[in-house]
């Protein structure tokens, strides 16, 4: 007959090495992830200068067709060649080169808040960028946006009326006055 020569501990190691291997396992499930890449990390990989946007992003959502969706922490004024306006929440569409169906950017041009609503880069990259207000295309030198800029909350005036809030009526004569004197 042959012996049962079956050793109790070789069980028990059997048993506490799967046991550890669980545990690594598990832990290594635990390892922090590596964080998302900034607002101002993705611009660049578009073509884009990072400097676009300013310094008071909170978040950010991009999805896989472009479309994105930035948050700030309240609006604010950047002067850049001409001051810009930031509202809260800022939409468009992110494509190489380029920002496109832009909403909640607005530049002041005279007493005039206006609406941009697409900023391109040529490509291959040079030393311009080109701001689409309406009908007009505006060339700017690429070398203000290339850092992020802090934002200040207020400027003298205010752009609570873009263009297109003054073309709707009936707004009364004196609040128009008053926009234009600003």
């Amino acid at each position: 007959m042959a012996a049962n020569n079956s050793n109790p501990h070789l069980g028990l190691a059997l048993i506490y090495l799967i046991f550890l291997f669980s545990i690594t396992k598990s832990i290594s499930g635990l390892e922090p992830q590596p964080a998302p890449p900034t607002v101002w990390e993705i611009l660049p990989k578009y073509g884009l200068p990072s400097g676009l946007l300013p310094s008071t992003v909170t978040d950010y959502v991009l999805h896989d067709d472009g479309r994105f969706i930035v948050m700030l922490d309240s609006p604010c004024y950047i002067q850049f060649e001409y001051l810009v306006y930031y509202e809260k929440t800022i939409t468009g569409k992110l494509g190489y080169g380029s920002i496109t169906d832009l909403k909640g950017i607005q530049v002041k041009r005279f007493f005039l808040w206006l609406d941009v609503d697409e900023i391109t880069v040529d490509l291959p990259p040079s030393d311009s960028i080109y701001f689409q207000v309406g009908f007009v295309n505006k060339k700017l030198d690429v070398d203000q946006f290339k850092t992020v800029h802090s934002c200040r909350d207020g400027v003298t005036g205010s752009c609570e009326y873009s263009w297109k809030s003054l073309l709707q009526l009936p707004m009364p004569t004196n609040e128009i006055q008053m926009l234009i004197t600003e």
